[in-house]
């Protein structure tokens, strides 16, 4: 491996696609506003780690293996990937790990599992992506419960082995529910390129109109687990907040549904960058105003 290798090129810098972990920021929130006590320097430097480091390593080290050469999440036209999309990845990777214990044993090896799974889902020689439900699982779980858990407990300085409860466990079932919502919609437009590729995703899977129904009957999952978390916690007027902030969601999410009812084609690139920002925007603000309150 040569030094210029490791240097990330515009290309591969393009492919890290930094502002994609906006997606995750919700969930980052969520346990940021529900953590009793919070110490600053450790918040960040988590925030740090996540968002700048394994979610970045994690998107170049797919698009890497994946090689797009249709539009993918923020990138309409990838451009073509490098070797040193590869090595940058995996450096990112090392320095989340390594800066992980300045957090917590256990949040150094959350991080390193999260850059595993990442690695099990694009690899050739496992590929999870090309089978539906499994890939499907892996996303839903890695990227919503397991970053909830694992960043509450380190926010906290807490084990993450002793304060399981039904609140707890609810809160991560809320952080799942939502990515699950949003992940067939980030295939629905791909069916071409995936089945050139082999990849059998949920959404080919499913279908368009599989997918619209699939993904609102996660968002509405959410919404009953919210419904719960808060009741337990005694705090409805956050229910009744969340489900103001999802109504744009809800609007959008069903506009779309029509007009993709209409033509296969408006299952594409643009709309589900809008439904993806449009999603997130929101849910940053509802969790945005938690913290604020909190």
């Amino acid at each position: 491996m040569k030094l210029k290798q490791v240097i990330p090129t515009s290309s591969a810098v393009a492919h890290l696609r930094f502002v994609f972990s906006v997606f995750l920021l919700p969930v980052y929130l969520f346990a940021f506003s529900q953590v009793p006590f919070i110490q600053p320097g450790q918040a960040i430097l988590i925030f740090f780690i996540w968002h700048f480091l394994a979610f970045p390593a994690s998107n170049g080290y797919n698009s890497y293996f994946d090689k797009d050469e249709d539009s993918i999440g923020l990138l309409e036209k990838p451009p073509e990937v490098d070797i040193s999309l590869y090595y940058f990845s995996i450096l990112l990777e090392a320095a989340a790990f390594l800066l992980g214990f300045l957090v917590s044993g256990q949040f150094a090896v959350a991080v390193v599992l999260y850059g595993i799974m990442s690695k099990l889902y694009s690899h050739p020689s496992t590929r999870l992506k090309k089978y539906p439900i499994i890939s499907f699982l892996t996303v839903f779980i890695f990227q919503g419960c397991f970053i909830y858990y694992t960043t509450y407990s380190a926010l906290g300085g807490l084990s993450l082995f002793r304060h399981w409860d039904t609140e707890f466990i609810l809160a991560g079932a809320i952080c799942s529910c939502l990515i699950g919502a949003s992940y067939p919609l980030t295939q629905v437009y791909q069916h071409d390129e995936d089945s050139r590729r082999g990849d059998r995703t949920l959404s080919l899977l499913l279908g368009y109109k599989g997918s619209f129904i699939f993904s609102g009957a996660m968002f509405a999952l959410g919404i009953v687990c919210s419904f719960f978390y808060w009741q337990s916690a005694g705090k409805m007027a956050n229910f009744y907040f969340f489900l103001v902030c999802a109504l744009p969601i809800f609007l959008f999410f069903n506009y779309w549904f029509y007009k993709v009812g209409q033509s296969t084609g408006n299952a594409n690139f643009k709309n589900a960058m809008r439904m993806n920002f449009l999603s997130s925007g929101c849910m940053l603000v509802y969790f945005g105003v938690l913290v604020l309150m909190g």
